[in-house]
């Protein structure tokens, strides 16, 4: 039986697979300790959470393993995690994915951004953080960003071996979906292989931020505002659906469109800004000025709608979205 490199004061090495829905978190903490149970004789768990089951809305996957004498009588969230996986980096937008995480944890990202500059986007005080392009590489390899997530942290937890999780992926394909097996693990080997690490240590004189469990209210009998205010309304204008896009989005070519609304109809989400201006013989007519991406989550229905190909599906890239972004005018956003 193999050792582990690390346990909490209930002998329990964690992980937190922080993810949205549709990325195959889930399936992934699944993997992960059954390879740890079946590959190499731990005791091990996985479990997840998450809120509305839809594709695009925040997902937490949690395993635990421990040595075989030691008994799993712990199902509360995982809330010290020694690694954790973010497998889609906009979710520090909306949720604080490097909670509860130690001065040695390893945060493995997926993003094309290097370990700075990741540090200074998920406010990172110090330990070290992994950078794998999951998205990328699954884009390449035809298959899914868990397999990259997946050999990434592989990659990190040294006492897994990856040769058992190859033979899980074999098994758990080649019967319903032969053709699926190679690019799977091809996915998996390039996460495993084409991931960088960073240490950053502590600056003298700091500290990791003060622990807080996941169940303490934001607003409480403590903290809400006089009167009860709702100081963050959930509404259609606040709202911020970025977190949602999966690795593509629709690019717009004023050029070649002929403002047919098509895409305004079958958008979900009211992405699409109109403008009322005059034609060439005088008449008013709506124009589409072009997209506001705050609101667009990367279904690309649009796209499949246009009849110009004025809309086209591309993979995103950093900054495109906040560099073409169309704001809606809306009179009474704040």
């Amino acid at each position: 039986m193999v050792m582990l490199p690390k346990v909490n004061e209930l002998g329990f090495f964690e992980i937190r697979l922080e993810s949205i829905g549709g990325l195959g978190a889930n399936l992934a903490g699944k993997m992960l300790a059954e390879a740890g149970v079946m590959g190499v004789g731990l005791n091990g768990v996985s479990f997840s959470s998450y809120g509305s089951e839809k594709k695009g809305s925040p997902v937490k996957a949690h395993i635990r393993f421990c040595d075989i004498d030691t008994r799993i009588r712990d199902t509360s969230p995982v809330e010290r995690p020694h690694v954790i996986g973010i497998f889609h980096e906009n979710l520090s937008k909306t949720v604080n994915v490097i909670s509860g995480m130690l001065e040695d944890s390893i945060v493995l990202v997926n993003s094309k951004k290097s370990p700075a500059q990741l540090k200074e986007q998920l406010k990172l005080k110090g330990g070290i953080i992994a950078v794998v392009d999951a998205t990328g590489i699954s884009m390449t390899e035809n298959n899914r960003v868990n397999m990259a997530m997946l050999g990434g942290l592989f990659r990190l937890c040294g006492f897994l071996d990856a040769e058992f999780m190859k033979g899980v992926i074999r098994k758990s394909l080649e019967k319903k979906y032969p053709a699926a097996v190679q690019p799977a693990l091809n996915t998996f080997q390039r996460g495993f292989d084409e991931v960088q690490f960073q240490t950053f240590e502590l600056a003298e004189g700091d500290a990791m931020p003060d622990f807080v469990r996941m169940d303490t209210p934001v607003l409480g009998y403590e903290t809400q505002p006089i009167g009860g205010l709702i100081t963050n309304p959930g509404n259609s204008i606040l709202k911020d659906l970025s977190i949602s896009r999966a690795g593509m989005m629709p690019h717009f070519a004023d050029d070649k469109c002929i403002h047919c609304a098509a895409c305004d109809n079958v958008c979900p989400d009211f992405c699409f800004v109109w403008e009322e201006q005059p034609d060439k013989k005088g008449r008013p007519q709506m124009f589409l000025q072009g997209i506001d991406y705050q609101y667009c989550k990367g279904c690309l229905k649009c796209v499949q709608a246009c009849p110009t190909e004025a809309l086209s599906s591309e993979l995103e890239e950093d900054g495109y979205a906040d560099g073409h972004r169309v704001p809606h005018r809306f009179h009474l956003a704040i």
